[in-house]
Order: structure tokens, then C-alpha cells, then sequence
């Protein structure tokens, strides 16, 4: 586990917090063991407020926020218009028909691609080992059970856990999953608006994957039907291992690995 995965920033508040709201900070802070700063005014900070947790970075008040928002325009156009199950990313983990997939997101991140992939239909299990994303995450699924068009079915269908996913693949208890996903950290070179807020901020607190492809082997051994990983175009296969299948995109590629079952 590399040591910038260790890196632990405080949970903070506004100055002119209530006091329910720095007690919800402190509470915060203590389930994913976060430090708590009263009124922080530099550096990067889970910054607590009254509807939701946000990922911001004091010293550059024009840099966004970043939260978790399964509600968010860009979200919600994708889930209705997206495409379904003719989405790229349907198409990599295998989903047909009427058919629904147990899908292991062993990167999860912000929780996008698994958002996409459990509006089909598909039972997510997440795993994240950031604290501080982890943290982004709980607060955002916690908030779509607000929301009706989303609670009906997203708390149903993406349960996470927080720990290092090399590990939690060798020691699975759980039924197996049908497909592990991974989309591991990989250092971005282009500039966008998105690599300006997201990814500076994340780069900033996590850095590049270095030890991605240790996911690799473990992943092949739990999943039953396939892994599938997500690469920007361009970047080499996750531990040099070729995929039965590239599926080329126009700024990432899914590689796509398939479980060959071996006759007893």
C-alpha cells in the first residue's frame, strides 16, 4: 500500500458552522478516521456541510469542489439517454439482454462507472482505499436515498467497503462476483477541465496507482465470468498481460479478460 494512500486530511467546517454541523464533522472524521480541524483555512480538506461532503482545496478558491452526486445533471442525462445497455461499459462487463451481472468495482473512486452499471441493473460491491474517498462515496449514496428516483433501487445495489482491494480479493467470504472491475489511477497528461478540478485534486491526494497491477492476479482468480479493466488509450496492459479483447474508445480502452473455466 503505497504511503500517499496513508495521507489522512482533516475534515473541517465553515466559520460559521452551527454546532450540530461541527458535531456531524467530528462524527464524520471518526468513522473513517480523519483528523478534525476547526475552521481550517489552508491545504486540501473534506470540507463538512449541511447536505453534503466535499473534497476542496483551501489555498485555490477557484478549483471546484468535488463530491459524489448521483444526482448530478451530467449523471442523470447519462442514465436516461446514456445509451443503456449499448453504453460501452454495458458492453465490456458483458451485459445482455435482460440478464443482471454481480459486479465487484474494485477501484471505485467517485463511483460513477458503477452508478452506470447498477442503473441496468447490476449489484455492485465497491471497494475504495482512500479514507478520504471512501468518505466521499458513503455521503453520496447516503444522499441519493433522499432523492425518490434514485432511492428506490441505487442503496439496493452498491454496498461498499473501504480497505485495500488486493487483499480483500484474496480473502473474499462473499459469494463470488460475476465480474471484477478495475479502473486504477493513471497519471494524466492532458488538459481538460476535468484533470484542472477532479483529477488535480485527486492526484494531489492519492497520486498515480503504483501498484495497480498487483490487482491483476487476484482479480482472475475471484471473478467467474471476467475482468475487465480501464485503460486510457494508449497505456500499457495491467501487468503486461495481453486481454482476450480491446475495446477501443476514443480516450480510454476496456481490456477485457475472460475466466476460462478449467474442467474438474
Amino acid at each position: 500500500m503505497p504511503e500517499n494512500y496513508t495521507q489522512l486530511i482533516p475534515i473541517t467546517v465553515a466559520v460559521d458552522a452551527s454546532s450540530a454541523l461541527i458535531s456531524k464533522a467530528q462524527q464524520t472524521a471518526a468513522t473513517w478516521g480523519l483528523p478534525f480541524v476547526l475552521h481550517a483555512s489552508t491545504g486540501l480538506v473534506l470540507l463538512q456541510g449541511e447536505h453534503q461532503l466535499a473534497l476542496k482545496q483551501l489555498d485555490e478558491p477557484k478549483v471546484g469542489e468535488v463530491l459524489v452526486d448521483f444526482a448530478s445533471d451530467a449523471l442523470t442525462f447519462r442514465r436516461l439517454h446514456g445509451g443503456g445497455k449499448k453504453e460501452a461499459i454495458a458492453k465490456a462487463v458483458g451485459l445482455k439482454g435482460q440478464m443482471s451481472l454481480t459486479v465487484l468495482d474494485a477501484t471505485a473512486g467517485l463511483g460513477r462507472d458503477a452508478f452506470v452499471l447498477a442503473s441496468l441493473g447490476c449489484q455492485l460491491q465497491l471497494i475504495e482505499r482512500s479514507p478520504v474517498v471512501a468518505a466521499l462515496l458513503a455521503d453520496g449514496i447516503q444522499r441519493a436515498k433522499q432523492i425518490a428516483e434514485l432511492a428506490a433501487w441505487l442503496p439496493q445495489r452498491m454496498s461498499l467497503q473501504h480497505g485495500i482491494a488486493s487483499e480483500l480479493m484474496v480473502s473474499w467470504q462473499q459469494a463470488k462476483p460475476d465480474v471484477v472491475y478495475l479502473d486504477p489511477m493513471f497519471p494524466h497528461r492532458k488538459k481538460s477541465a476535468l484533470v484542472k478540478k477532479e483529477m488535480r485534486l485527486f492526484q494531489q491526494l492519492l497520486g498515480p496507482d503504483e501498484d495497480a497491477d498487483a490487482l491483476l492476479a487476484p482479480a482472475l482468480a475471484l471473478a467467474t465470468k471476467r475482468v475487465v479493466v480501464k485503460r486510457p488509450a494508449g497505456a500499457p496492459y495491467l501487468a503486461e498481460r495481453k486481454p482476450q479483447i480491446e475495446m477501443q474508445g476514443k480516450a480510454n480502452r476496456f481490456d477485457i479478460y475472460l475466466i476460462t473455466h478449467q474442467a474438474h
